[in-house]
């Protein structure tokens, strides 16, 4: 079973947020217990107070941790493709290949309004519009082959060029040459999380996500429905992790046996507010009993995100 924690760093208006040491703190601990990943989220529907843009954090993060993965959420509204595909494949190489992005389809009413579209996109457009931008970027992730830079300075070779392929995409939203001026990924590519897929999001999900998060209602079958799908766009099941979503809450009244005896995940997201004593409950209490069921993944793991996660090269070529 794999193991996620997502920490929600901003915090309700009035309240103070966390401080760079305490989230430094928790998530070294939560790799001393043997968590895959740290999903750090910074957007909130209602008014909120975040310290931190997500990926600069995840800088800060990645030198003061060893192995743990370390993923972000950054928005497609936010962002042009190329630039997050940029920030990303940088951030996997100052890690050595532990770095992820947590796509979400779904948009934020709070968002829109600040990056020129205050009366925000068409449900249809947006869908049609992330496909695209998460396309391109795993596109320009895979833009250098693995031995394609040379650096032969004698010979006056940079790069090999036939092992550097352009992306020349014209699609309905972007336009986007590549390919990136960042070397290739540590882990081949930052793996992609996808989380708050739609009914009209699924096959696409299925097809090009390394991670899925769902919800605890209906797990099973939502778990089964995306594998199917996945197997149906040509890939094998195991290629496309999906984890349940857990919040403080649930853990609390459902206790941990009914989750762990489940079949109906590849593993556990535990979703964690922006508040220094949830964090220390799931530390103290949480984290050592993950550890005594043997949940949490062995010291010897391989020392990239997609190692920890059994994962191949990603989604759809």
């Amino acid at each position: 079973m794999h193991l996620a924690v997502s920490l929600d760093i901003a915090a309700a208006t009035g309240q103070a947020g966390l401080t760079f040491t305490e989230i430094a703190g928790f998530v070294r601990k939560a790799e001393a217990a043997g968590a895959d990943m740290v999903i750090i989220s910074d957007s909130a529907d209602a008014p909120s107070s975040s310290p931190f843009e997500a990926t600069t954090l995840l800088a800060a993060l990645a030198t003061m941790t060893d192995r743990i993965g370390l993923v972000a959420g950054a928005s497609t509204l936010a962002h042009q493709p190329y630039n997050l595909a940029r920030r990303f494949a940088s951030l996997d190489i100052i890690s050595h290949g532990r770095i992820g992005w947590n796509a979400t389809m779904r948009q934020n009413p709070r968002e829109v309004a600040n990056f020129s579209r205050p009366e925000g996109i068409a449900d249809d457009d947006f869908r049609r519009r992330a496909e695209e931008f998460i396309g391109i970027v795993q596109g320009l992730w895979r833009g250098w082959d693995a031995d394609a830079l040379l650096f032969d300075k004698a010979g006056g070779r940079f790069h090999d060029p036939e092992k550097m392929h352009l992306l020349d995409h014209k699609g309905e939203f972007f336009s986007v040459r590549g390919p990136l001026n960042v070397a290739r990924s540590p882990q081949d590519m930052p793996v992609l999380v996808m989380s708050g897929l739609g009914e009209a999001d699924l096959d696409f999900g299925a097809k090009v996500a390394d991670v899925v998060l769902i919800e605890a209602e209906g797990a099973k079958t939502a778990y089964d429905d995306l594998k199917r799908r996945a197997v149906a766009a040509g890939r094998e099941p195991e290629a496309m992790k999906v984890l349940v979503t857990i919040g403080v809450d649930e853990l609390a009244a459902g206790g941990l046996e009914d989750w762990f005896d489940t079949k109906s995940c590849d593993g556990f997201n535990f979703a964690l507010p922006a508040d220094l004593s949830a964090l220390d409950d799931f530390t103290d209490h949480i984290l050592p009993e993950l550890r005594r069921r043997g949940m949490a993944r062995s010291a010897d793991a391989e020392a990239t995100l997609r190692g920890h996660l059994r994962l191949g090269a990603g989604g759809a070529k």
